[in-house]
């Protein structure tokens, strides 16, 4: 490590594998919490590296406890936080839309940084037991089309960088490694991004995997779809600005779209959603989203067909069936 500290001090960056190596040491428990904090110090003092993120990215997948989905075809919808909009659980209400309309997937996440509620707070919430049994993971996506995996479940490795980042008590690398850690490795990937440097940093890892993948950063600042403003979305095909009203929609006020004050009141929105009593702000950014992550596995339909599967499947309530079903698993 301090050979390590002392390359990158002098202003030296590191290859993939470098970063991969240094990565699974500190996951295996190698160095001292003053030594980590020292590395993930570096890091906030300059930007990582796209070959970095992707040489992290791939120690701790390595060291995560695998589910192998690969004869399933999956997604994942997440955001990296930190935005600062405290919206209600958009991402977690696209999932159950996509499963609603006929979809794998495979919801990665954890308890809210940057928002009253994250996806794990609304899943507990709602009596769901997370579990990184794999028998039981793969039969709710088998019958239900869904399941979730609590992250601190499958990545061991982040006991020994936790107490470190619970003391620095400022935002570190792992802070936007989160959506690039799925633990089943799904092939299709929506990942909003809460600004553009993480974008540009989320594309250089994601154009050097196998995923199909889109990456969504709405131009007023959300890491989704949030229709109050245009947003740039890059994927595997192209880099283009989409507006609300290329899904359809209007553009609604940003008050409209807030989670409340507490994981309550979040989860109330959620399942008003579900239920079909949302508002239209409410439901329509939860049909976009899911759209958008119809396209990303689906590149040949139009994204107005993605929008009207999506729609179909929250207002014939077969998302509030889906979510029925894993919640009473």
């Amino acid at each position: 490590m301090k050979d390590t500290l002392n390359y990158l001090f002098e202003g030296n960056t590191l290859t993939a594998a470098e970063a991969e190596a240094i990565l699974t040491r500190i996951g295996e428990g190698q160095f001292s919490e003053s030594e980590i904090a020292s590395f993930l110090t570096v890091f906030r003092m300059r930007k990582v590296k796209g070959e970095e993120m992707a040489g992290f990215r791939q120690a701790m997948l390595n060291l995560c406890i695998p589910v192998d989905f690969s004869d399933f075809n999956t997604i994942d919808v997440v955001g990296t936080g930190g935005d600062g909009k405290n919206t209600f659980n958009i991402s977690t209400l696209s999932c159950f839309i996509i499963a609603g309309a006929g979809y794998k997937v495979t919801k990665h996440g954890n308890y809210g940084l940057s928002s009253v509620s994250g996806s794990s707070n609304m899943f507990e919430h709602f009596g769901y037991q997370f579990t990184n049994d794999p028998e039981k993971l793969r039969r709710e996506v088998d019958e239900i089309g869904i399941c979730f995996f609590h992250a601190p479940l499958f990545h061991p490795a982040m006991k020994h960088v936790g107490p470190v980042r619970r003391a620095l008590k400022v935002r570190t690398l792992f802070n936007i490694m989160g959506p690039l850690l799925n633990p089943s490795f799904p092939k299709n990937q929506l990942v909003g991004v809460s600004d553009l440097e993480i974008m540009k940093l989320y594309h250089e890892v994601f154009k050097s995997s196998d995923q199909n993948f889109m990456i969504v950063h709405s131009l007023d600042g959300y890491d989704e779809i949030s229709l109050t403003s245009d947003a740039q979305v890059i994927s595997s095909e192209d880099n283009k600005i989409l507006a609300p009203a290329d899904f359809g929609f209007d553009t609604y006020a940003q008050e409209e779209l807030s989670g409340g004050e507490s994981v309550e009141d979040a989860a109330r929105i959620f399942k008003s959603i579900l239920e079909g009593t949302g508002t239209p702000a409410q439901k329509h950014v939860g049909i976009a989203n899911a759209a958008l992550g119809i396209k990303c596995m689906c590149p040949e339909k139009s994204l107005t067909d993605c929008v009207a599967e999506a729609t179909e499947a929250l207002e014939n309530k077969k998302a509030l069936e889906v979510f029925t079903k894993l919640m009473t698993n």
